[in-house]
C-alpha cells in the first residue's frame, strides 16, 4: 500500500528531474523550476498519470522553500520595509481590479456564469476558494483548468521576460559557503514546527511561512550564515515545478481546449492590471521594478518565491507581498461569495 502510494509520485518526481535536466543544458531561465513544470505538464497532456507528493513530501519541500527564501535577508531589507506600506495598499487595488475586470471579461465573451467566472478570476488562493464553495452552482472543473494554466504560464514566462529585460542581478548567480549540518538540521527541525503551529491557526502555505520565519530570524540575527545546500535546493525547486505540472493529469484535450482561452485570457489581463499597479508603486516608491512587478504577479506564493529566490531578485519582499496577497484574498472571497448567494 505504502510503495504503491508513492510509486505516482516518484515517478512524476524523475520526469521532473529529466525537465530539469533538459532545460539546465539548453541554459534556460530558472531550469529546476521551469523544466519540471513544463516536463510534468506534457506528461500528464500525453495521457501519462503524474501526481504531486504526498501531503508529508510536500510540508517538507515548503520547509525547504521557505529557508531558502529566508537567508537573502540582510539590514537593506529592514530599511526598504518603510516604503512597503505603499506597495501593499497599490497590490490591494490592483486585486480588486483582476476580479472585478476579468470577471465581466468571462462572462462577457466565454458566457461563464457569476459563480464560475469569480472563481476562474481571483489571482490565487485556489484550494481555499474551492473550499468555500460548497452550495454554490459553478463548473468547478474549468475553474481549476484555467487557474492551472495561469499558474504554469507564469511559472514559465516570468523567468524568460525578466531575462530579456538584462535586470538579472549580478548576485543572482554568484556562489555562497553553505550552511553547516548542525545549524541547517536545527532550522529544519524548529521550521516544520513552525509550519505545524501555523497551520493549526489555519495560515495559507504554513510551512513556507514557517521556514521564512526562522531563516529570517537565524540569518538577520547572525545565529546562523551560508544559504541552503545547493543539492536540496535544486530538489526542493524541482518538487515544486513537478508539483505545479501534475495540475494537469487527467484533463484530456477536449477538456482543456475549451478552457484553454479562457485560461490565457485570464493570465494575461491579470499580469496586465498587476503592472499598471505595479509601476505606480514603483514611481511613487522608487522600489526596483523587477521586484515590484514579480511581487505583484498574480502567480503561486511558492512558486514566485522561489522564482525570485533564483533570479537574485530581494525575495523577502516579494515573499511578504504574495503572502499579503493570500490574507486580503482570505477577506475579499467570501463577501463576494455571499453577495453572489444573495443575487
Amino acid at each position: 500500500m505504502v510503495k504503491s502510494f508513492w510509486l505516482t509520485p516518484l515517478f512524476t518526481f524523475g520526469i521532473a528531474v529529466l525537465g530539469a535536466g533538459v532545460t539546465f543544458l539548453l541554459h534556460f531561465p530558472a531550469p529546476f523550476l521551469t523544466g519540471p513544470a513544463m516536463a510534468v505538464t506534457l506528461a500528464g497532456l500525453a495521457g501519462i498519470r503524474t501526481a504531486a507528493l504526498p501531503q508529508r513530501g510536500r510540508d517538507a519541500v515548503f520547509v525547504i522553500l521557505g529557508l531558502t527564501i529566508g537567508q537573502g535577508v540582510t539590514p537593506e531589507v529592514f530599511d526598504a520595509m518603510r516604503t512597503w506600506p505603499v506597495t501593499l495598499v497599490s497590490l490591494g487595488a490592483s486585486l480588486f481590479a483582476i476580479i472585478f475586470v476579468t470577471r465581466a471579461v468571462l462572462v462577457r465573451f466565454w458566457s461563464m456564469d457569476q459563480t464560475t467566472a469569480f472563481l476562474s478570476s481571483s489571482p490565487g488562493h485556489l484550494s481555499y476558494v474551492l473550499g468555500l464553495t460548497e452550495g454554490v452552482k459553478a463548473d468547478l472543473q474549468t475553474v481549476s483548468i484555467v487557474q492551472s494554466i495561469r499558474v504554469l504560464a507564469l511559472t514559465l514566462l516570468v523567468p524568460i521576460a525578466v531575462t530579456l529585460t538584462g535586470q538579472i542581478p549580478p548576485n543572482a548567480a554568484t556562489g555562497s559557503a553553505e550552511t553547516a549540518p548542525g545549524p541547517l538540521l536545527a532550522m529544519i527541525v524548529i521550521a516544520a514546527i513552525a509550519g505545524y503551529l501555523l497551520q493549526r491557526l489555519r495560515l495559507p502555505a504554513a510551512y513556507l511561512i514557517g521556514g521564512m520565519l526562522v531563516s529570517v530570524v537565524a540569518h538577520a540575527s547572525g545565529l546562523v550564515s551560508g544559504v541552503m545546500w545547493f543539492w536540496l535546493a535544486a530538489a526542493a525547486y524541482i518538487s515544486l515545478g513537478g508539483l505545479i505540472g501534475s495540475r494537469f493529469s487527467g484533463i484530456t484535450w477536449p477538456e482543456l481546449r475549451r478552457a484553454f482561452s479562457a485560461g490565457v485570457m485570464v493570465t494575461l489581463l491579470g499580469v496586465v492590471l498587476a503592472g499598471v499597479f505595479a509601476v505606480l508603486a514603483h514611481w511613487i516608491t522608487g522600489m526596483e521594478l523587477i521586484a515590484v512587478l514579480i511581487a505583484f504577479a498574480p502567480g503561486g506564493l511558492e512558486t514566485m518565491a522561489a522564482m525570485s529566490v533564483i533570479l537574485g531578485i530581494d525575495p523577502t519582499f516579494v515573499a511578504s507581498h504574495h503572502v499579503a496577497r493570500l490574507l486580503m484574498l482570505t477577506v475579499i472571497v467570501p463577501v463576494f461569495l455571499l453577495r453572489g448567494r444573495r443575487d
